[in-house]
């Protein structure tokens, strides 16, 4: 049986072991240093009044921030993973569970942004439409990246992460994407905030398992990509 990866982005740091945001002056957004930020992920099918929400059929994601590190869960029904970004030695890893296999990709600095090229350069258009997600005010704004692909999204100026390697196609948003929208055949995904937490982060939340995973490097995963299609 063929297996075949798929490397996910989250389509989204000052070290510091006390409270996560810290306002920086009136004008500007708060950095958010350590917390932990929830979505819903669901489907709409249409596109007009009558569209059906399959509210968080597409599972959840949860991004936790400590000092230069950054975890992101996606799970669903189908499968689970995980990225650890070091965002200050340059280190990634990607834990996949799917059809019973587990599996430990190593990714460094290079790898990363080869993953991510199809981000590199987006062009932003900002909107004047508003909305409250999550106790935020947020601006709309339409990000369209080199391969043609688009996604609508909803941010906030009120907070912005320190680093941000963990929504690195929203990069140059000038503060935290609150909601995301994207187009997959004749249905839209949606990422959108439902809570964010600012309490301590542990510092095992960013450790790797000692067994149970086979490792692979980053190439070793393309090859079996290649196969697979």
């Amino acid at each position: 049986m063929k297996v075949i990866f798929f490397l996910l982005t989250g389509l989204f740091f000052i070290n510091s072991d006390v409270v996560v945001a810290q306002e920086l002056s009136a004008n500007t957004s708060r950095r958010i240093s350590e917390g932990t930020i929830y979505y819903d992920i669901f489907f709409t099918t249409g596109n007009n009044a009558a569209a059906q929400v399959e509210k968080n059929s597409g599972g959840t994601q949860t991004v936790s921030l400590k000092g230069y590190m950054s975890r992101v869960d996606i799970a669903n029904q189908q499968f689970l993973q995980s990225t650890i970004i070091d965002a200050k030695a340059g280190n990634i890893k990607l834990l996949k569970t799917l059809g019973g296999q587990q599996y430990l990709i190593e990714l460094n600095r290079e790898n990363w942004d080869e993953l991510n090229s199809k981000y590199e350069n987006a062009k932003i258009v900002f909107g004047e439409e508003f909305k409250n997600i999550a106790g935020f005010n947020c601006q709309k704004a339409v990000v369209t990246f080199k391969d043609g692909t688009s996604s609508a999204v909803f941010f906030t100026k009120e907070l912005i992460a320190e680093h941000r390697d963990f929504e690195y196609a929203f990069k140059s948003i000038p503060g935290l994407v609150m909601e995301n929208e994207t187009a997959v055949g004749n249905k839209k995904v949606t990422y959108s905030v439902s809570k964010i937490s600012f309490n301590i982060v542990p510092t095992s939340k960013f450790e790797l398992p000692k067994s149970g995973y086979r490792v692979m490097t980053y190439e070793e995963s393309k090859q079996i990509n290649n196969r697979g299609n």
